[in-house]
């Protein structure tokens, strides 16, 4: 009998080794590294090789002469999650979402496979943490009940497999990746060589039998997908849902997308009775603004194709240390000394003593250029201690040279503002004109920030 060779792969990021190192050079981190039998000949091809894909999509075909199905999308009930998969669910896609522990990834795919079941959809529900009575009383708290939806407990990936070809799902739901392992793989549930051979062999079901597929994934503390990276290159979709535990709302987002956007947004809000659907998000992000304080201004942001208002905050204090510290949640960090740099060169604003701290409120991430103004207007309004106007909107893209250039779909964003009320927004004076103004707010153009301080502040 030939001797088994091992080696050793870290679990975070699948780096290999013939011996054994307390720290992985891959990714830096210590204690990682987990023996592994190695696998030779036939099983060397991994799931793949278990596998009889159809012959005519093997041989190589001029473009121009594959026929594409113009197949329509499959609309779920949430509008939400239908905006963030760019449309619908696509057949024979994969999808994986990945969030925090008790954030409610499982509560959103059983809502969503309850809502397919009873447009007559087959769904398979497939849970390797949760036994079938944890499932059934979670899906009795959401109301949950429909013949279409089958419930299976198991984590053997072979006998994943069988049933899936006994029953022939439209859907399937596997909660979570990280439980389920290949029989054929000697190491443990959740290594990186099980992750990587499982996620193929769903793959391989996804593709040659149009079954959608919906894959749960952990994070690790750092707030990424655990696992190899290469388990986000494998599937189609990468869905993050996002949210304090605390707190009752939750946002969904798309980091990759191949039959859609990776700028829109879901936002839901936790209930005792589920997940529902936030229709109006900005009149969430604003409700708890204060007015008349130094430092708030709203900013109009677009997320991908929906107009959001959002809060930003900015606090100028001076430093008590020799460099004055510059800290951003939900900005880049590294914008923040940039436009500071512009206010202190071009408006004189002695800015370099003084520590800047940054927040864009309801736990948005902004990273497009048309914040640039608001975020401006904010560190002038904290700095002078003068409070800008309530009604005031703010959006436009800040040069070097202290210019206010143009920003893209000006239109839906001055609407979305008049829609709640507010009664002026300062925007790129380029902006001005070729398009219809909603009643009742008045546009103001600047050209430079000094322009946009003066209408704000003086």
């Amino acid at each position: 009998m030939a001797k088994q060779k091992t080696k050793f792969m870290c679990q975070d990021c699948g780096y290999e080794s013939a011996k054994w190192m307390g720290k992985c050079p891959g990714c830096g981190e210590w204690n990682k590294m987990v023996e592994e039998i190695e696998r030779t000949g036939q099983n060397r091809r991994g799931a793949f090789a278990h596998s009889s894909p159809d012959k005519s999509m093997s041989k190589a075909q001029p473009i121009t002469s594959i026929v594409t199905e113009n197949e329509p999308r499959v609309q779920t009930k949430l509008n939400e999650l239908n905006r963030v998969l760019g449309g619908g669910v696509v057949r024979g896609s994969l999808v994986l979402i990945g969030g925090d522990p008790g954030i409610g990834k499982s509560t959103l795919l059983l809502q969503v496979s309850s809502q397919l079941a009873i447009l007559n959809h087959r769904v398979l529900y497939i849970s390797g943490e949760e036994s079938l009575r944890q499932t059934k009383l979670r899906a009795d708290r959401l109301g949950v009940m429909s013949e279409n939806l089958l419930v299976y407990s198991e984590t053997n990936l072979e006998d994943i497999n069988q049933t899936i070809e006994a029953m022939t799902p439209n859907f399937v739901i596997i909660d979570s990746i990280q439980t389920i392992f290949h029989p054929n793989v000697t190491s443990a549930p959740g290594s990186v060589s099980q992750v990587r051979e499982c996620t193929a062999e769903l793959m391989r079901i996804a593709k040659t039998k149009g079954i959608a597929i919906f894959i749960v994934g952990h994070v690790t503390k750092e707030g990424s997908i655990a696992g190899p990276r290469l388990l986000e290159h494998m599937v189609d979709t990468v869905l993050y849902f996002e949210g304090e535990r605390h707190h009752t709302y939750r946002i969904l987002r798309a980091v990759k997308n191949r039959f859609g956007s990776t700028n829109e947004m879901g936002i839901f809000e936790m209930k005792e009775f589920g997940l529902e659907e936030v229709e109006n998000p900005s009149e969430i992000f604003l409700e708890e603004r204060s007015k008349g304080t130094a430092g708030s201004t709203v900013v109009a942001s677009m997320e991908g194709t929906r107009p959001v208002l959002v809060e930003v905050q900015a606090l100028i204090s001076p430093t008590s240390f020799g460099n004055p510290r510059r800290m951003a949640t939900g900005i880049d960090h590294n914008r923040v000394p940039l436009l500071m740099a512009v206010l202190e060169k071009r408006m004189g604003m002695l800015l370099q003593n003084q520590d800047a701290y940054l927040k864009v409120a309801g736990g948005v991430k902004l990273d497009e250029p048309a914040i640039d103004l608001a975020i401006v207007v904010s560190i002038a309004s904290s700095f002078r201690d003068k409070p800008t106007r309530p009604t005031d909107c703010i959006v436009g893209e800040v040069g070097l040279t202290g210019e206010v250039r143009r920003v893209s779909r000006i239109e839906q964003r001055v609407q979305e503002a008049a829609k709640l009320g507010f009664l002026r927004v300062i925007l790129p004076a380029n902006n001005l004109g070729g398009w219809k103004i909603p009643a009742g707010i008045e546009l103001i153009g600047v050209s430079t920030v000094a322009e946009a301080l003066k209408a704000t502040l003086d």
